[in-house]
């Protein structure tokens, strides 16, 4: 039996970042509802490379466009971290791995749009990658610089969320760390 991911329970935030309470995701979306998001960027054991991927035709939300976290909605009871390690084994079947916090965000397209509390992480990880076809149509290892460069052009294709993230990102200099 498949599961719609509109029903999916989501824990609803406050703009101040608490937990108010749950929504299925489909009214999170539809009432720009503020929410969680737990994202992991992937780099290189050498800290060179991101793992890149192009989200899977069917997504609700941002289908078909590049992204360098791989991160999901925080449901009900669940704390950043853990859904963080959740969605990395979801998405890339990455696990085992230990997570280092970056900072959190807002994301706030007004009303209308997608409204979040961002949890940053990062992992180090040099094994196998294994796609969800669900969440994942594509996936490869992009040098840092690379990734710096298409992301100036406003024209590639990547979410806008994990565009700001990775923005702050270079900005803080957790990139350059080996």
């Amino acid at each position: 039996m498949e599961v719609d991911p509109a029903a999916e329970p989501v824990a609803v935030y406050d703009e101040e970042g608490a937990v108010v309470g749950v929504a299925p995701r489909g009214e999170v979306y539809a009432r720009s509802l503020w929410h969680g998001v737990g994202g992991v960027l992937v780099r290189s054991g050498d800290g060179r490379r991101v793992y890149v991927h192009r989200r899977s035709a069917t997504k609700l939300v941002m289908p078909g466009l590049h992204d360098c976290w791989a991160g999901g909605v925080i449901g009900p009871g669940e704390d950043p971290e853990g859904t963080a390690v959740r969605e990395l084994a979801e998405e890339l079947g990455v696990t085992g791995v230990p997570l280092t916090p970056l900072f959190t965000l807002a994301y706030d397209e007004g009303a209308g749009g997608l409204r979040s509390h961002l949890f940053a992480f990062e992992a180090r990880y040099d094994g196998p990658v294994r796609h969800q076809p669900e969440e994942v149509a594509d996936g490869w290892w992009m040098p840092i610089p690379e990734l710096r460069a298409r992301l100036a052009d406003p024209s590639w294709p990547f979410v806008p969320d994990g565009r700001m993230l990775v923005e702050r990102w270079f900005a803080g200099q957790e990139c350059d760390r080996p």
